[in-house]
This record gives C-alpha cells, structure tokens and sequence, in this order.
C-alpha cells in the first residue's frame, strides 16, 4: 500500500499536474487531501498555473482515490465543484495499525493537539513548511505545500511499509520518519 498526502495546492494545476503524473508513474493507491484545495486566500499570493476550475477536473478524476479534509481556504461552495466529499475538519483512518488524525492546521496542529496517544500520527498542512518528527511519541507529519512553500521548496508526502516521507517535486527525499 502506498499513499500520497498533498497538502495546499491553493489552485495550482502545474503543481497538481506535477504531483499526479507521480502518483501514476509510483503505482500509488490513494491520495490523501489535507485541505486549501482551489483557492489561495487573501494572505497567499496567486500561485503559477492558478485555475481552480481545472483543478476541481482533475481532482475529480481521482475521487475514488481521494480522502479529504477542509482547509481554511476552503469554503463550502466548493464542495459544489468537487466529486469527493472535503467539508469535514479532520479525518481518522487506520492503516497498517496505525492511528492517522488528518487535519488541515488551522484547528490542529503540534501546538494544539487533539486527543490523541503515544504511536498516534498526526498530519496537518497550512503551514506550508515540511515537518517529519516525533513530539511526546506522536508522529507529527506535514508534507509542506505543493504550490506555495513558505520554507524550503514545493513538496508532498508519501506513506509506505510504516514509514512516512516527504519528497520534492522532482522527487528527492527530504525528511522521512519510521512509524
């Protein structure tokens, strides 16, 4: 089982595009959406490619791939555009024994913790910075932004064999954590 985890495209279709193209070439079976899918926001400036119309297609192309959670840039209009359900603040899964909390950021994150367990993950986005470590034995993960990275460059997450991994668009491994 391999997962992508993609985080504030903000309306990028050449990012999207970039990220799909990976998930195809790396057989990967699901996508994991962690909000701020089809707009920037009035802090964020207009990303390269921005056309959230086309990147509502495409994205729904792949609804039958998809889990999503909402972004604070997502609002509930867009739900209308959108194939696959994204209005929730926070999504569980359990894969592979493990305890996945998936939210945006904007109501949870490392600082603001939901409850969660010691062996717990938590992965969120938002803040467009990667993040792969471990905070009072919970996995905290962000897979930075795919189109507006506010530290290093655009990148996104991948999940396999227990193990975590954020990569750059050009696919070199950034940061990686085992679970």
């Amino acid at each position: 089982m391999k997962w992508m985890i993609i985080s504030d495209i903000h309306g990028s279709l050449d990012d999207l595009k970039k990220v799909i193209d990976i998930f195809g070439e790396e057989k990967m079976d699901r996508m994991i959406l962690l909000g701020d899918l089809l707009y920037h926001g009035p802090r964020n400036p207009l990303p390269k490619g921005y056309q959230p119309k086309e990147v509502a297609i495409l994205l729904n192309q792949y609804k039958d791939k998809i889990i999503a959670v909402r972004g604070n840039c997502d609002a509930e209009v867009d739900q209308m555009v959108l194939d696959f359900p994204m209005r929730a603040d926070y999504s569980e899964l359990y894969i592979d024994g493990h305890h996945f909390f998936m939210t945006h950021g904007h109501l949870y994150d490392e600082d603001h913790m939901p409850l969660l367990q010691s062996g717990d993950i938590l992965m969120y986005g938002h803040y467009h910075k990667p993040i792969a470590k471990k905070k009072d034995g919970i996995v905290i993960f962000n897979p930075s932004s795919i189109s507006l990275p506010k530290v290093g460059g655009k990148s996104f997450g991948v999940y396999e064999n227990h193990e975590l991994k954020i990569f750059s668009l050009e696919k070199t491994l950034l940061q990686s954590i085992k679970l």
